[in-house]
């Protein structure tokens, strides 16, 4: 039952939809109406609001680490802090609010991961920052991001449950990036900061 309501509660906290709150707070479309449809900061950032983004990229990442960060004042053994943390980034996947249609979680995980231990988060955070900063595909920097994080948090943290929520973690990244990693073979992949047009329904006018 321990184990239940700790996934229960990091759960709801990862489903929390700060893309499309943020973006019905501050007027702007909904974002599964354009780009990737992704519930992500990325793809909000495509609407051309980069306060919009900033404000869903804190969201995101806020609700994983405070999700283990009070199972951490509850005094929960290690156990039950890897169970938190990957329900959190469960959640943000698959959201019940949204009909479990969520983002690909690279914010949320980063969340988690600072929240495990924060040189693991750092360390994982700065991959992201260089291959991002290097070639300005955010997929890209996520699926290394993603494959370098269970190494990280083995020689940080050693054998353990948090490696294994990691490596979880990283796999579901990973698999959620499979369309995007296909476009980046095929070199049709957007780059951040790339607006794409806001309303899905509008035709191209020849």
């Amino acid at each position: 039952m321990t184990v239940f309501l700790c996934a229960l509660g990091g759960y709801l906290a990862g489903s929390i939809p700060f893309a499309v709150l943020v973006s019905r707070v501050m007027g702007l479309p909904d974002p599964r109406s354009y780009g990737s449809g992704n519930i992500g900061a990325t793809n909000v950032l495509r609407s051309g609001n980069r306060i919009a983004a900033l404000a869903t990229l804190i969201g995101d990442a806020a609700k994983g680490w405070v999700a283990v960060m009070v199972a951490r004042a509850l005094e929960l053994p290690v156990e039950m802090l890897a169970v938190v943390g990957f329900a959190a980034f469960l959640g943000h996947v698959f959201p019940v609010w949204l009909r479990f249609k969520g983002g690909k979680g690279v914010a949320t995980a980063a969340g988690v991961l600072i929240a495990f231990d924060w040189r693991v988060g750092v360390a994982v955070i700065v991959v992201w920052l260089a291959v991002a900063a290097a070639t300005r595909y955010s997929s890209l920097a996520a699926l290394v991001a993603a494959l370098f994080a269970p190494a990280a948090a083995w020689y940080v943290a050693g054998a353990g449950p948090v490696v294994w929520a990691v490596i979880g973690m990283s796999v579901l990244l990973v698999i959620r990036h499979h369309t995007n990693l296909r476009k980046l073979l095929r070199g049709e992949e957007s780059r951040i900061g790339a607006r794409k047009e806001v309303a899905a329904s509008k035709e191209a006018v020849p």
